[in-house]
């Protein structure tokens, strides 16, 4: 289950010790895997078409969700950038100070979610992830409610603090200090799902004491993961999370070692901060690289997903996609081959 941190003087901290005290409140990933079955077979899923040529195409947002809908996709999921630097400070990867030329179209995520809401039944729903320190979190809170309300409970809510300072500048929020940003974010957006009335008075959010009472389907809350590499952002994921959200890539990028010694890093802090790791999930997101097969896409995800054990996984085609029809034909392609073995 999500934690709350101290940060502030907010309601939180007595709100979870009420939480953890009821015995009819479990974790919510523990509850959605119940409810999934994905410890029995592995789930596929795949990106929204939000990026690069096929995001031109909006009105093809909702196409394609329902199409993967019906080809057998579990799950369907946003990311979030804002803009493509002409001078980037920080590149796209620690090997290349580039960012993708795909980003230079970037459709809004929450727009894309409820699209994919409005007209689908079944598939799980998430981010990977909102930038949270760019938005005010009480705004985000409401915007993720309505969307876990709109879909009848298939929010899975992912977050990540973001890497390009010049997103930062242009949403006007220091890259400084995003870390703690992030965790007070978190407070906040825990309050506002689960407390009534809301309040919350912290360094950098005031809440007024105040009613919200559209409150998630999901109880106590939709699953909070978060994406992470580093040391800290690890921790925390042990610490407070329901989940973690790392990234791999089709074909190999980086050694897969990587993933078991975060995934290692998390469990260690979940049992220093007295949580059971067994509770923590993970959902894992496949990137294909640029003229990637997908034969090739096939073999990695078969591969990965015996290392690490994630109850979900989902592929990216951003920068293989012409169109939403082609990202509509990749995703059937790759559903035929994991499933054909």
């Amino acid at each position: 289950m999500f934690t709350a941190t101290s940060t502030g003087h907010s309601r939180t901290s007595s709100l979870w010790r009420e939480i953890f005290r009821s015995p009819n409140v479990g974790s919510p990933i523990l509850d959605y895997i119940r409810q999934s079955g994905r410890s029995r077979h592995m789930r596929l899923g795949f990106s929204l078409p939000t990026f690069g040529p096929a995001a031109k195409e909006m009105n093809g947002i909702a196409r394609f969700a329902a199409d993967a809908e019906k080809l057998g996709a579990t799950s369907l999921w946003v990311g979030d950038r804002l803009l493509t630097p002409v001078d980037p400070t920080v590149g796209y990867t620690p090997d290349s100070p580039a960012i993708p030329d795909e980003f230079r179209v970037a459709a809004d995520p929450l727009t894309a979610l409820a699209l994919a809401a409005a007209v689908t039944g079944e598939v799980r729903l998430g981010s990977s992830g909102i930038n949270a320190p760019w938005y005010s979190p009480a705004l985000l809170a409401r915007a993720l409610t309505s969307v876990d309300v709109a879909s009848g409970g298939r929010l899975t809510a992912g977050f990540g603090s973001g890497w390009s300072p010049e997103e930062y500048e242009a949403a006007g929020v220091p890259f400084a200090g995003r870390g703690a940003r992030l965790d007070e974010f978190l407070d906040v957006l825990l309050a506002w799902w689960t407390a009534g009335p809301v309040e919350h008075r912290g360094p950098l959010f005031t809440i007024p004491a105040g009613h919200v009472d559209l409150k998630p389907v999901q109880r106590p809350h939709p699953p909070i993961y978060l994406g992470a590499f580093g040391r800290r952002a690890l921790r925390r994921i042990g610490e407070r999370a329901d989940g973690w959200m790392p990234v791999w890539w089709a074909p190999e990028a980086f050694p897969a070692a990587r993933l078991t010694e975060g995934w290692a890093t998390i469990r260690r802090a979940a049992e220093e901060a007295g949580r059971d790791p067994d509770s923590i999930g993970s959902i894992l997101r496949v990137n294909v690289a640029a003229g990637t097969p997908v034969s090739v896409v096939a073999e990695e995800v078969r591969k990965i997903g015996s290392v690490l054990p994630a109850e979900d996984l989902f592929v990216d085609f951003t920068f293989v996609a012409r169109s939403v029809d082609h990202t509509i034909d990749l995703a059937g392609r790759l559903l035929e081959l994991v499933s054909a073995g």
